[in-house]
């Protein structure tokens, strides 16, 4: 059984780029007969939007979409991480951290695929009294890699490109990359379709799996929508809410941005035959050639 999902961030209205993700994701688990599941992603309470969580799914209810199951908030799942955050304790995989970002970057000699990387210093000296403890995933010379069915082969050293990555912050919050890692494995997720932002996330979360001993998944990162000046759409960036716009014509807009080459006549149709239609001609190969 295929079994996708779409994960939004309550961080604001759907707009296209978010629409352009869950199509695609929609279309992918569809054709293939599996199911598709919606998980709010608010693991981060403090970009958290009041009332964006119901805003997203009314629009993704008015679009037409049907996901299987209840729908999942990562607000309500801190025990599993904590679980999972024990687990790696026990193994000897996580290890406390009170250095802060300034202190990383003056003592850092080595730069990764995001910045400064970490340098151990918790690991070799102990940690500062009477400061907020972050806990971070020990990191090994160790080369992951995976072919993504749309972007190809992709590798990183996990060690020397990326670093003892955060898994808890100092706030207390679970990190972005622990939780969905718990969260895709407790669900079941087998196909993972989501923007090419995330691409770079990807052998960090694989790299997690291991660790856990959960089952690899497939993933394919599709082109970000931009906006005039070269930005990905998001709240940051302005991007307009699609709550109110034609379901028909903008998921018609959305198959072209994903180079599905819809026919015109669907432009105007019903909600249940541009979904016919995109399910029964779903190609995401015609991604991986653009």
């Amino acid at each position: 059984m295929v079994i996708g999902r779409f994960a939004p961030s309550p961080t604001g209205p759907l707009h296209f780029g978010s629409l352009v993700a869950a199509v695609a994701s929609y279309c992918d688990a569809k054709s293939q007969g599996g199911q598709w599941l919606l998980r709010i992603e608010d693991v981060d309470t403090t970009r958290r939007v009041e009332g964006a969580s119901d805003d997203i799914i009314r629009t993704l209810q008015r679009y037409g979409f049907e996901w299987d199951g209840e729908i999942v908030y990562q607000s309500q799942r801190s025990e599993y991480y904590e679980q999972a955050l024990t687990r790696l304790r026990n193994l000897g995989l996580a290890y406390p951290c009170t250095c802060s970002r300034k202190e990383i970057a003056d003592s850092s000699t080595q730069q990764g695929i995001e910045g400064a990387i970490y340098p151990g210093t918790c690991l070799q000296h102990p940690i500062k009294p009477n400061t907020s403890i972050a806990w971070r995933l020990k990191t090994p010379a160790k080369r992951i890699s995976f072919e993504d069915r749309i972007v190809g082969w992709q590798q990183h050293n996990i060690g020397q490109d990326i670093g003892d990555f955060v898994i808890k912050r100092a706030d207390g919050l679970f990190s972005y990359q622990l939780a969905v890692v718990v969260d895709d494995a407790m669900q079941g997720i087998t196909h993972v379709v989501r923007g090419a932002d995330l691409l770079q996330s990807t052998t960090r979360q694989i790299y997690l799996q291991q660790c856990l001993g959960y089952a690899p998944l497939l993933y394919a990162h599709i082109p970000l929508v931009l906006n005039n000046q070269g930005q990905k759409l998001s709240k940051q960036t302005l991007a307009a809410s699609i709550a109110d716009m034609s379901p028909a014509e903008t998921i018609y807009q959305a198959l072209c941005f994903l180079h599905q080459s819809p026919p015109d006549t669907i432009k105007n149709a019903t909600l249940n035959t541009v979904w016919h239609w995109a399910i029964s001609n779903w190609k995401i190969n015609r991604l991986a050639r653009v």
